[in-house]
């Protein structure tokens, strides 16, 4: 029996007019990032996080680190583990006195999302990034929330889930000053 394949799973056939090739290979390559850069971005975003704020504000808040921590997973992948983030996971703890363990966890299921759906990610603009960062924003927050339900804590608002539409929001222009330190320098001897 010989198999065939199937008419509709022709290579030929198949064509995404949302996804444009020449734009996925029109985009600026990026310098390597440096550690120490890694290193201060986090922590600026850590800070960030800690700043105090009004109540009505607070809310509207998004987590400047999980923002930091899914653009160095999906941008520059070899810069971001598991381990970093739980790390800024823990730290974020610690400040925050909640539960010891939860934002570390909340950062090492952003990070594996991230890297799941980094390849795909990268395909796209950052205006088409940010829906796909509020959900995974929005994923973290859930994994928050459960373990907060599961040490008797009560069942936060909807209002507690507007950070992840201001995370989304506020993807763009984070990822623009992420990389403005990474774009290569012109060449002065280039013609």
């Amino acid at each position: 029996m010989i198999l065939q394949r199937h008419p509709k799973l022709n290579p030929k056939r198949i064509k995404d007019k949302n996804l444009n090739t020449d734009n996925y290979f029109g985009q600026e390559v990026l310098v390597p990032a440096n550690n120490g850069y890694v290193a201060i971005s986090l922590a600026i975003a850590l800070i960030l996080n800690f700043l105090p704020l009004q109540d009505d504000l607070s809310i509207l808040r998004p987590d400047f680190v999980a923002i930091t921590v899914a653009y160095w997973s999906i941008n520059h992948p070899h810069k971001m583990g598991m381990s970093v983030a739980f790390g800024m996971g823990l730290l974020m703890d610690v400040g925050s006195a909640s539960i010891l363990g939860q934002h570390a966890l909340a950062y090492c299921v952003t990070v594996y999302l991230t890297l799941v759906f980094g390849r795909r990610l990268r395909l796209f603009s950052l205006i088409q990034q940010a829906p796909q960062i509020g959900l995974i924003l929005f994923m973290m927050q859930i994994v928050i929330v459960l373990i907060a339900i599961s040490n008797d804590s009560n069942l936060p608002g909807w209002q507690y889930f507007l950070a992840s539409v201001t995370g989304a929001l506020l993807w763009v222009p984070a990822s623009f000053l992420l990389s403005i330190p990474l774009k290569q320098k012109p060449d002065p001897d280039a013609l």
